[in-house]
């Protein structure tokens, strides 16, 4: 199984996704390396992707989808972070959680906002 660490980027009422060229939107996050830990990972990712430096991981849990675990983190980022998209990375946006159906999403982003939503 695979094991992917992703961000959940929250700004008011906004949650950043990302999206690589001609792909659906999806949250920040990546592959964790060899001997890396999955907070390491994820501030690493999101860093490679967006530029944006982590003030705070708190861990969230896992949520398990076909052959991917992803280890699930709540990033606190500066006041005045602006993503900039970075590397594979084609694009960055905020968009508030209300809006969710507004944009074309991977089916794993879709379905772990839904949770966290109903949590």
């Amino acid at each position: 199984m695979k094991e992917r660490a992703t961000l959940i980027c929250r700004r008011e009422d906004q949650i950043l996704y990302v999206r690589k060229a001609k792909s659906r939107w999806n949250l920040p996050g990546g592959k964790i390396e060899k001997n890396e830990s999955p907070a390491a990972a994820a501030a690493r990712e999101l860093q490679e992707e967006t530029g944006l430096l982590v003030v705070e991981l708190v861990f969230l849990g896992a949520y398990e989808s076909d052959d991917t675990l992803h280890h699930l983190f709540e990033a606190r980022l500066a006041d005045n972070a602006q993503p900039k998209a970075q590397n594979e990375i084609a694009e960055c946006r905020w968009q508030h959680r209300r809006q969710l159906h507004e944009l074309r999403l991977t089916p794993n982003a879709r379905a772990i906002i839904k949770t966290l939503r109903a949590a």
